[in-house]
């Protein structure tokens, strides 16, 4: 069985030559997620709490396009924009998935694309697998 991309309307459409998920083996491959606003406006020039907020946002609408949620996160991936914002990250992270802990990785970096400063992706167990 080939990997299926998702299409995810809560979200702005992929710029790239990539898709926004595909789903493979009963899990959702959430590709990496900038601020970027569902209008396609950006965030780069706001907090790091707000941008991560957006990514974060961008992350679970792609989720909620798939029929999941963040209970069904396995693993989340964090590139941040220097590790002083660790603090926030967390707190904002905890704050917007609740109860669910999946397994995570926080790794930063000196630079992301577009100056800014949280990108996050994901894989996700869908709940019909």
């Amino acid at each position: 069985m080939l990997p299926k991309p998702l299409i995810a309307p809560s979200i702005a459409s992929p710029k790239g030559h990539y898709s926004a998920a595909v789903t493979h083996g009963g899990l959702l491959y959430v590709s990496g997620q900038l601020g970027v606003r569902p209008d396609d406006s950006h965030t780069a020039d706001l907090s790091f709490e707000e941008q991560a907020e957006q990514a974060l946002a961008n992350m679970l609408g792609v989720l909620k396009d798939a029929g999941c949620g963040p209970e069904n996160l396995v693993r989340v991936t964090a590139y941040i924009v220097g590790v002083e914002n660790w603090p926030a990250f967390n707190g904002v992270y905890a704050g917007m998935l609740g109860n669910a802990r999946p397994a995570r990785t926080v790794v930063p970096v000196p630079e992301l694309h577009y100056g800014y400063m949280v990108e996050i992706d994901a894989i996700a167990a869908l709940p019909d697998a």
